[in-house]
């Protein structure tokens, strides 16, 4: 499935895009790694990364937006910690299946997104798979955990640039979270090259999350 057929298959297609900030809801399924900080992408300009040991932190999220959240589409980032007047992370790489979703977060955020095709399958277990005209970006499956969830609540902000300035954008969410184990391949000559044949630090699952991103 190309991009434009995952499109064509029931999500938006329309430019037209909510203002701030949006209200979003859904599910996600994050994994948190360490890299050395001569490989991480290159950053936004005026964003620093926070390093220990010579590494950065890096978290990569699958994410399934739904309602009552104001747009519904699937997603696949990656992001490096920062340093912020809070916690912070700038955005390195970016896939939606939202044309909707696309152009806003590049017109009110400066977020670098392409569109993408994905195949999500829930349960129990998780599995993702995302891709692009020209080739596969990841595939990986999510196991949560014995345990209870807990309810987490988190303040952060995304630094980008916008206009050739430093954007920077509150982000305030809640979910139920619980620890999980995680499996990712990744194509080694794609665009999260950087993390194939690593494995993640840590890896959760978010249930039922609300977040208010943007001002």
């Amino acid at each position: 499935m190309t991009p434009s057929d995952a499109a064509a298959a029931g999500k938006s297609t329309s430019a037209d895009y909510p203002p701030e900030p949006w209200h979003l809801a859904g599910d996600a399924w994050l994994s948190v790694w360490r890299v050395p900080l001569d490989e991480i992408p290159a950053l936004p300009e005026g964003a620093r990364p926070l390093v220990w040991r010579g590494h950065a932190t890096v978290v990569t999220a699958w994410i399934d937006y739904r309602p009552p959240g104001q747009l519904s589409y699937h997603e696949l980032l990656a992001t490096v910690a920062v340093h912020g007047r809070r916690a912070a992370a700038s955005i390195t790489a970016i896939w939606v299946d939202s044309e909707t979703s696309l152009a806003g977060g590049r017109a009110l955020w400066g977020i670098p997104k392409d569109l993408a095709a994905f195949e999500f399958t829930g349960g129990h277990a998780f599995t993702a798979t995302a891709a692009t005209g020209d080739d596969w970006i990841a595939t990986a499956a999510f196991t949560p955990r014995l345990g209870l969830p807990l309810a987490v609540p988190a303040a952060f902000e995304v630094v980008q640039t916008l206009d050739g300035r430093p954007k920077r954008s509150p982000v305030v969410s809640k979910a139920r979270a619980r620890l999980a184990s995680s499996d990712w391949q990744i194509n080694p000559e794609g665009p999260l090259g950087h993390l194939s044949g690593r494995r993640p630090a840590a890896s959760a699952k978010l249930t039922g999350f609300a977040l208010r991103f943007g001002g």
